[in-house]
C-alpha cells in the first residue's frame, strides 16, 4: 500500500461494541447509499454470471493448487506471514525476509488473483467497470467478488495457495536491488497478524507463542529483522525528498507501507528498465513553486509551527521536518495545507513525470490486485509480456474511478455527520441496528 492512497481499516477498540443505530437511522443510510451509488455509477451487486464465475473457482481448491506445484517455484517451507487490521477480510500480501553477509533478501507475495481473474472471464469485465474497491464508513463496495477474494486469493495462515512473488536482493549498504526477481509460487503462510499483534511481538518477542507454536521464535526473529530493514528504508526515503505526511506511524504500519512500496517500485522498474513495455504507472505531478510556497507560507503561520529556515528549498523535506517537530494539534491543518495545492495522482501507460510525492522516478501499483484494477492488469502484464490494446483508456477509467471513489467517501461521511454519527468510530466499529422495542 503506498501511502498516497491506503485505505486506513482500523480494527474495532478494546472494549467498544459497534455504533448502534435503529432501523428508521438503517433505512436513511441505505437510501444515501443508493443515491451515491447511482450519483458516482458505482454498481453495488455483482451480476449473475460473474457470481456463477466466481463461485466455479472456489471448488476443489487444494487439487487445483496441488496441480500447479510443478509449474511453481514451491515456498511452502519459508516463514511467511501477513499483517493486516483486525477486521480485514482477505489478506492480499505476505512477507518473508533473511539477512545474509552482505544482503538483505525481502520477498513480498501478492495473491495470484490472474490465476482466477483473467481477460477471458466475465470477472475481469466486472472489476473493468468498478476499477477500485470503495470503502464507505460501515460498507464496503468490493471490485471482486468476495466469495473469491475472501477464499482462494485470501493468503491465510496454515493452507496452500498460489501467489505472485517479488523477490528482492537489497543491498546492505545502501538498500539498493542487486537482482530483482518475479515469478509465480505457491506459498503457506505461517500466522496472520493483526498490527496490534505485530506491535506485540515487537516489545516481546515471547508473545509470538500466542499467535504460533512452531516457528514462533524464528516468526519473531523475522518481524524485527524487517523492522530494521523498514526502517531504514523509511529513514533513507524521507533523506532522498519523499513526502512523509504521517510521521508518528507505527512500526507495524511502517513495515507494510516500506516493503509494499519497495516491491511496487522493483516491479515497475523491471517494467521500464529491463523489459521496456507499458504497464499502468502511478505518475504524481508536482505543484508549481508558488503553490509550495504557498502552502509553506500558510504552514509557517500556524499557532507553534515553524519551518525550518534551511529546508525551504526542497519543500517535501520542509514538511517533513516541519510535521516531526510542530505540535500534535497542528498536524491536520499542515496536511491539508500540502494537500490542498498537490495535483492528482493518476494512472499512465509511460511513467515519465515521476511521482513527485514519493520521490520516485518511476513507479506503480502492484500489491493490492483485490482491491485496485492497476494492480490486477500489471500482474497480468508481468506474467504474460502482453499489454492490453486499450490500455490507455484503461489508465484513465481507473484515475476516474478512483476519484469517484473518493468523493462517494467523503460526501458519506458528511452526511454522517449530519445525521448525528461519528464517521471514524463507524469506520472503527461497525454499525449494529437495534430494536428499541
Amino acid at each position: 500500500m503506498s501511502n498516497e492512497d491506503a485505505q486506513a481499516q482500523a480494527g474495532t477498540p478494546e472494549g467498544q461494541g459497534p455504533v448502534e443505530i435503529d432501523e428508521e437511522m438503517a433505512r436513511h443510510l441505505e437510501n444515501k447509499r443508493e443515491e451515491l451509488f447511482e450519483k458516482f455509477e458505482i454498481p453495488d451487486a455483482f451480476p449473475p454470471e460473474v457470481m456463477e464465475e466466481a463461485e466455479e473457482r472456489t471448488e476443489d481448491v487444494q487439487a487445483e493448487i496441488q496441480s500447479e506445484v510443478d509449474e511453481r517455484r514451491d515456498l511452502r517451507d519459508m516463514t511467511t506471514w501477513t499483517t493486516d487490521p483486525i477486521d480485514a477480510q482477505d489478506f492480499d500480501d505476505a512477507l518473508s525476509i533473511e539477512e545474509r553477509d552482505e544482503e538483505y533478501v525481502l520477498w513480498v507475495h501478492i495473491a495470484d488473483v490472474t490465476h482466477y481473474v483473467n481477460p477471458d472471464t466475465a470477472m475481469w469485465d466486472s472489476a473493468v467497470e468498478r476499477a477500485n474497491t470503495v470503502y464507505l464508513p460501515g460498507y464496503t463496495v468490493h471490485m471482486l467478488p468476495p466469495i473469491l477474494a475472501e477464499t482462494v486469493c485470501s493468503l491465510v495462515p496454515n493452507e496452500d495457495r498460489l501467489a505472485h512473488t517479488v523477490e528482492m536482493h537489497l543491498d546492505k549498504e545502501n538498500l539498493g536491488y542487486e537482482t530483482i526477481d518475479i515469478y509465480k509460487s505457491v506459498i503457506r503462510s505461517d500466522a496472520r497478524l493483526t498490527y496490534t499483534e505485530a506491535e506485540k511481538i515487537l516489545d516481546d518477542p515471547a508473545t509470538a507463542d500466542d499467535v504460533l507454536e512452531d516457528k514462533s521464535v524464528d516468526l519473531a526473529e523475522k518481524t524485527e529483522l524487517v523492522w530494521d530493514l523498514a526502517d531504514s528504508m523509511h529513514e533513507q526515503r524521507k533523506e532522498e525528498g519523499s513526502l512523509v505526511l504521517n510521521p508518528s506511524r507505527d512500526r507495524a504500519h511502517t513495515i507494510i507501507e516500506e516493503c509494499m512500496l519497495k516491491a511496487n517500485k522493483a516491479v515497475t522498474h523491471e517494467l521500464m528498465w529491463d523489459r521496456g513495455v507499458e504497464a499502468m504507472y502511478r505518475v504524481h505531478p508536482q505543484p508549481s513553486p508558488e503553490e509550495w510556497n504557498e502552502a509553506l507560507q500558510e504552514i509557517q503561520e500556524l499557532d507553534g509551527v515553524s519551518v525550518p529556515g534551511e529546508a525551504w528549498d526542497d519543500p517535501r523535506k520542509a514538511v517533513n521536518a516541519t510535521l516531526e517537530e510542530a505540535p500534535g494539534r497542528q498536524l491536520d491543518k499542515i496536511q491539508w495545507a500540502v494537500m490542498k495545492v498537490m495535483p492528482r495522482a493518476k494512472y499512465m501507460n509511460d511513467p515519465f513525470g515521476g511521482h513527485h510525492a514519493l520521490n520516485f522516478e518511476i513507479y506503480g501499483h502492484f500489491t493490492s490486485p483485490i482491491r485496485r484494477l492497476s494492480d490486477l492488469i500489471n500482474h497480468w502484464i508481468v506474467h504474460t509480456n502482453d499489454v492490453p490494446e486499450d490500455l490507455i483508456a484503461l489508465c484513465d477509467r481507473a484515475s476516474d474511478k478512483q476519484q469517484d471513489a473518493e468523493q462517494c467517501e467523503r460526501e458519506y461521511k458528511q452526511f454522517l455527520e449530519e445525521v448525528g454519527l461519528d464517521p471514524s468510530a463507524v469506520n472503527n466499529r461497525g454499525i449494529e441496528i437495534v430494536d428499541e422495542d
